[in-house]
């Protein structure tokens, strides 16, 4: 699994001009699965995302975690994250997980951040996306787990 994490101001996704989830200061995650992810690792990124601490404190540290800053996630599926470029000009995405692999992990990975008790939005699933984000720093991190 890979997530790309952006610690946001505000977001928003819509589909078709429809809003299907917003959130004020959080993270946005970008979240591809890969053709050989399990729940294991699903779970252990869900755990990382809840418990990483990337907004500044008082002396301006970064201390402080989603929970502490009354914070919430937007996910967005993303198979392209999977994209191989290594040759010609066509990406690749056979190493990304198969909607009936995909749909389920997706679906946990929303279920753990919400188990986390952090408030949760989300995107559709395959659906033409389009993602409106203020990133706040900018901070932005790459988060993988693989088999």
């Amino acid at each position: 699994m890979r997530i790309v994490l952006q610690r946001v101001s505000r977001a928003s996704v819509s589909i078709q001009g429809r809003v299907t989830g917003s959130i004020g200061r959080g993270f946005v995650l970008l979240a591809g699965f890969h053709a050989t992810d399990t729940a294991e690792q699903v779970d252990w990124l869900a755990g990382k995302v809840a418990g990483l601490r990337l907004f500044a404190d008082a002396e301006g540290k970064m201390n402080l975690g989603l929970a502490e800053v009354g914070g919430a996630v937007l996910v967005v599926s993303q198979f392209t994250l999977y994209g191989d470029i290594e040759r010609g000009r066509r990406p690749s995405f056979v190493e990304a997980a198969r909607p009936e692999l995909a749909i389920p992990l997706y679906e946990r990975f929303l279920a753990q951040l919400r188990g986390a008790e952090l408030r949760v939005e989300a995107g559709e699933f395959g659906a033409d996306m389009q993602v409106d984000l203020l990133n706040d720093g900018p901070v932005t991190l790459i988060l993988e787990r693989s088999a």
